[in-house]
């Protein structure tokens, strides 16, 4: 789901990125500035600014050191033979991208309306009967599929809070920290389970052309595999058994009767019409490169139109969704592509480029382990976004024997997927849905400091990734 301009060739030669020489100081005063824009982005909360504002402050100096130093490709720009002139941070941003996170968001949000992911959460929670084994159980397998489908701090928001109050009533608040943080975990192991469940997962697979499908086969046995894992050592590690006595067996019982799953529902026909339409657009998100001329206007358009569907229901008050998005993180993101598209005219992508070349000269295996770990090890420590974006550009510009871009099944992709996406497990700064998670802790007064999460997290989160690194390479 490319959205490609080219310059026209009276003005611009006709390719993605002109070649041109860019001295060495020039290169390193660019990647000075990524790197100050990564750091702010890394102690966005110590500077108490927003990703769009940090981001966006960044891309205005970026095009204005670029219309210093740089020969940025003004255009006109040829779309279908035809030539439009256009600012050049204008084709710079992947609308694609852009159109997908804002039709599904909009989809989610009026679709919870219905009250349908509550009621799946609380139905859930009285088919455990109280026991707080299963609930863990029903609880991760439920982060997992709310993170597929929903966003993660999304996810986390409603589990979480579910747990809590949960637990609260059935008087086993101490195993809160636990269920939390296992939660926490598995919101990353469920954005990787579909092609639209992260932002990273979108970026880097629009980029290497992995279709829906594909995305799902391979990273579904990995999700399963670690979602399993992951759910046994917490019950262990936090020693949350089931109940043992009949005495406990009825009380708890007695007091999951008192959820009621109906309680979020406002109407029974939009109820069972929202669950109707999220089938159907996992089904038209899934079948969209196969599907004759969906095909060709992509998933944006999908998520964009079942969003519209959606809103249809109030259509009398549709402006209380659009205050509802999340404009700060669709700014970011144009802002983010803006930036990075002045850092590949700097050169900086083919700096950072022979960096990552010289992982991968490490060999099919250890190259791929190398890739997969470092994307983790960054992400662990700022946003993984600007990563995957920057990586995905690199990859994609990796020269092939017969030309063309790497497959879209080579493991170097799928390091970069599943390293971004589980580095937000080993801190709580890592990922925003376990920096959410952090939040309910302490709101319910089970406070977790850094370090205490590092230790706590860890041996999940290097498990998780010695299984990606095992399992990625099977590919190579």
């Amino acid at each position: 789901m490319t959205y490609t301009l080219l310059a026209a060739p009276a003005l611009q030669d006709a390719a993605q990125v002109p070649v041109h020489e860019v001295s060495l100081g020039v290169t390193l005063l660019f990647a000075a500035l990524l790197v100050g824009m990564i750091l702010c982005l890394a102690f966005e909360e110590k500077i108490h600014a927003q990703k769009s504002l940090i981001v966006g402050l960044f891309a205005m100096v970026a095009l204005l050191a670029g219309a210093v130093l740089l020969p940025l490709p003004y255009g006109p720009y040829l779309i279908g033979g035809q030539e439009v002139s256009m600012p050049v941070y204008i084709p710079a941003i992947d609308w694609g991208v852009i159109a997908i996170i804002l039709g599904a968001s909009l989809f989610v949000d009026v679709t919870s309306r219905s009250g349908l992911f509550t009621w799946i959460a609380i139905w859930l929670t009285k088919a455990s009967r109280g026991d707080p084994r299963k609930l863990l159980w029903y609880y991760g397998l439920m982060t997992v599929a709310f993170s597929a489908v929903l966003n993660n701090v999304t996810a986390m928001i409603i589990v979480g809070s579910l747990s809590a109050v949960s637990l609260g009533k059935l008087g086993r608040s101490d195993k809160l920290l636990g269920f939390l943080l296992v939660e926490g975990l598995l919101t990353n192991v469920g954005g990787l389970l579909t092609l639209i469940s992260s932002v990273p997962n979108i970026i880097v697979g629009t980029a290497a052309g992995i279709s829906f499908m594909a995305f799902f086969l391979k990273a579904a046995p990995f999700v399963f595999v670690v979602t399993i894992v992951t759910l046994l050592m917490g019950a262990r590690i936090f020693e949350i058994r089931g109940l043992a006595t009949p005495e406990e067996i009825e009380e708890a019982a007695r007091l999951v009767e008192g959820f009621d799953e109906r309680d979020g529902i406002e109407s029974q026909g939009f109820f069972w019409f929202g669950a109707v339409m999220l089938v159907l657009f996992i089904v038209a998100i899934a079948t969209t490169s196969v599907t004759p001329y969906i095909g060709d206007l992509g998933m944006g358009f999908v998520a964009l139109a079942f969003a519209a569907v959606m809103l249809i229901r109030f259509k009398h008050e549709v402006d209380q969704f659009y205050r509802n998005i999340d404009w700060d993180l669709l700014a970011f993101f144009a802002a983010l592509f803006v930036v990075i598209s002045v850092m590949e005219h700097a050169q900086v992508l083919a700096l950072i480029g022979r960096a990552v070349e010289a992982l991968i000269a490490l060999g099919p295996r250890a190259g791929t382990a190398a890739v997969l770990l470092s994307s983790a090890a960054f992400s662990s420590v700022t946003d993984n976004i600007p990563l995957a974006a920057m990586l995905a550009k690199i990859i994609a510009g990796i020269p092939m024997p017969g030309g063309g871009v790497l497959p879209p099944g080579d493991p170097l992709w799928w390091a970069v997927i599943f390293g971004a996406n589980l580095g937000g497990n080993l801190t709580p700064i890592g990922s925003a849905s376990t920096l959410v998670a952090v939040t309910i802790m302490r709101k319910h007064n089970v406070p977790l400091s850094f370090v205490a999460f590092v230790r706590k997290a860890f041996p999940f989160a290097a498990l998780h990734l010695a299984l990606a690194v095992g399992y990625v390479l099977i590919g190579t």
